[in-house]
């Protein structure tokens, strides 16, 4: 079961509102699916919360101040974090699969159009959250994927680069040589245990990482667009595609509600649909934070369900159209606790509960 109400509040008006409500035990009634929430001003949030997601908030909030729209805004503020070579969890210097090759995924959604764009296995790209956005706006598909998808990026412009920066690429080799003890990587076995500790430190520190970022946004206009975008599972098999590029999975976008992002196992938001079904919760009447807590106990009474006890590593951020935001994630230890950055005005933390 979840834990009891933890969360500090850095902001004010809808958000405090909503929230205050909810630990009243008030909760709000069904919407009709024609009522759209009153949008309380632009807001724009993510899933990370270290100095790349903080300057990531501030450059899009330049847009969203000015009244730019969401969909520009979300896409400065993904491409900000693509580019953090000391970010594993995306674009350049994202960890590679089992290969040694950094393949990347990407969704883009826009609710004012409601309209959606998505890349898979991206190689050689360091942007595929733009890609993703000319696959909605220049297509009449949702997904390409592959050699496919690089061959689009190149037809646009796109220069390919190597993502692999030289830390990810020693963490990569120590990989290699330390995930089994029954392969021929590593030094002769005559001299393991030996040998010096190269750049990247033991696997310790390069823990296995899932690899994602959310970025959601409100615009002036009450306008809603989200992206996520990720390296992916480090040392996934080759080709594995994740929840990220599947709109419904990694992320949804509804206009008249507003958005949800997954980042964690991948597998079981695909399965569950999770985004999709915080969206739909939102639109019942849920607060962001509830319609996230709603995803996690609906994925634990699937395995339950089927007599497994059973929990994947999941995280959900959450934003409506009234300036309310949620956070919720399954792997809180001690006293961590799960975090976002909400931008409105100056980047402060949100931070939602754990499982």
């Amino acid at each position: 079961m979840l834990d009891d109400i933890t969360r500090r509040l850095f902001f004010k008006r809808g958000a405090v509102a909503g929230l205050g409500a909810w630990a009243a035990g008030l909760v709000p009634g069904r919407l009709s699916a024609a009522v759209r929430l009153q949008a309380d001003g632009p807001i724009i949030v993510t899933s990370h919360t270290n100095d790349t997601g903080r300057r990531a908030m501030e450059a899009a909030w330049e847009l969203l101040s000015a009244g730019g729209t969401a969909t520009d805004a979300v896409e400065r503020a993904a491409n900000i974090i693509e580019e953090d070579p000391d970010d594993a969890s995306v674009g350049y210097g994202g960890l590679p699969n089992e290969h040694g090759v950094i393949q990347l995924d990407a969704s883009f959604m826009d609710g004012k159009t409601y309209n959606a764009g998505a890349v898979a296995s991206l190689e050689n790209i360091i942007h595929p959250s733009s890609v993703a956005r000319l696959v909605m706006e220049r297509t009449d598909h949702v997904l390409l994927v592959g050699p496919a998808a690089l061959d689009f990026a190149r037809s646009f412009g796109f220069e390919e680069q190597d993502l692999m920066t030289e830390r990810t690429r020693e963490i990569f080799l120590r990989w290699r040589e330390e995930h089994s003890d029954r392969d021929d990587w590593g030094p002769p076995d005559h001299l393991r245990g030996e040998e010096e500790v190269g750049a990247a430190g033991n696997l310790d520190d390069a823990p296995f990482t899932y690899g994602t970022v959310n970025v959601l946004a409100v615009d002036a206009n009450g306008d809603v667009s989200g992206i996520t975008t990720t390296s992916g599972l480090s040392w996934k098999i080759n080709g594995r595609v994740g929840d990220s590029p599947i709109i419904g999975a990694g992320l949804y976008v509804d206009n008249d509600v507003g958005a949800a992002g997954a980042t964690g196992r991948g597998e079981d938001v695909i399965k569950s649909c999770a985004t999709y079904y915080i969206v739909g919760r939102m639109r019942e009447g849920r607060s962001p934070q509830q319609a996230c807590e709603d995803a996690l106990r609906m994925i634990a009474d699937r395995y339950r369900a089927v007599n497994i006890d059973y929990m994947p590593g999941e995280k959900f951020v959450a934003v409506n159209r009234a300036g309310e935001v949620g956070c919720a994630w399954s792997y809180s230890r001690g006293d961590r606790r799960p975090t976002m950055t909400v931008m409105r005005g100056t980047p402060e933390i949100y931070e939602g509960r754990g499982m």
